[in-house]
């Protein structure tokens, strides 16, 4: 795991895939996004969607869990090699999240994050602001979810302290 200072714009990284099935889609919906798309493959059929699919939400928050467990690793990886991990903070959200293409029962999705810029947090001089673009592609390359995100990462040398 990279410390703020060590981050590269342009830089990517798969953080997983995700099969999404039937069972799975029709559970989520049941208790997040109730709409008779993502309940049923009649209710699916009957929509502009042709058969049943997942939320939208669902496939946004398949990414959350990815991420998680993508930094997880690379914590366990920087811990094992005897480095301190940086410490990563909240997010203060997202923007231009789209949903470009339904995902069907039986999709892998996988997740792939890209930075696209840094900043430095004046009020937080311990820690910078990474923005990073979110992809989620279907196995033949299409674009199915995106969103713009950002967090907050440590320093390695606090502002106040860099010359």
């Amino acid at each position: 795991m990279k410390f703020f200072e060590d981050i590269e714009i342009g830089e990517a990284y798969e953080i997983g895939p995700h099969l999404f099935t039937a069972d799975e889609i029709v559970d989520f919906a049941r208790k997040y996004d109730p709409q008779r798309f993502h309940l049923t493959e009649e209710g699916g059929r009957d929509s502009q969607f042709g058969g049943l699919c997942a939320s939208g939400w669902h496939t946004t928050c398949a990414w959350m869990k990815h991420n998680v467990r993508y930094i997880e690793r690379q914590m366990r990886t920087a811990a094992a090699s005897g480095q301190r991990p940086p410490r990563i903070g909240p997010s203060p959200g997202f923007d231009e999240l789209v949903w470009k293409l339904p995902v069907f029962p039986g999709d892998e999705v996988t997740y792939r994050n890209t930075v696209v810029g840094t900043r430095d947090l004046e009020r937080h001089p311990g820690w910078g602001l990474v923005s990073f673009r979110v992809e989620a592609r279907k196995a033949d390359g299409a674009l199915a979810m995106s969103f713009l995100g950002s967090f907050m990462l440590e320093r390695r040398e606090p502002l106040a302290t860099r010359s």
